[in-house]
């Protein structure tokens, strides 16, 4: 836990909401840190988290956004392709989150700053 004067944040609260996760989605990005060593299918995704396609597929979307997961296409024999999704290094996401938490600090201390009161 983080003690900010009046409120504490825990470690997954931080993460979700400095990458403006929902509950769902931080499901999956879990989901994706716990395999981080697999490659990843949204069909694959529907069976093993019980969830819809199109939560999945939003999600996915977000995180790919976030540069949380990083996304394959993968050539199909008979013309087509897929794409595959893996968890991206913790480093990496560490790296986001951080910058993240930085420039919210650097917009807090802006608002100090310009306080009058």
């Amino acid at each position: 836990m983080i003690n900010f004067a009046c409120k504490k944040f825990n470690l997954d609260d931080i993460i979700k909401c400095g990458l403006g996760l929902t509950k769902k989605e931080f499901e999956i990005f879990k989901y994706f840190l716990a395999n981080s060593k697999t490659e990843h299918t949204t069909i694959g995704m529907i069976k093993k988290l019980n969830l819809g396609l199109t939560t999945i597929q939003k999600a996915v979307k977000k995180l790919f956004g976030q540069e949380v997961i990083i996304r394959h296409q993968k050539n199909l024999q008979n013309g087509g392709y897929i794409f595959t999704y893996e968890c991206n290094s913790k480093m990496q996401i560490r790296k986001k989150i951080k910058q993240i938490i930085q420039s919210w600090s650097t917009k807090v201390e802006n608002k100090i700053d310009r306080w009058r009161g």
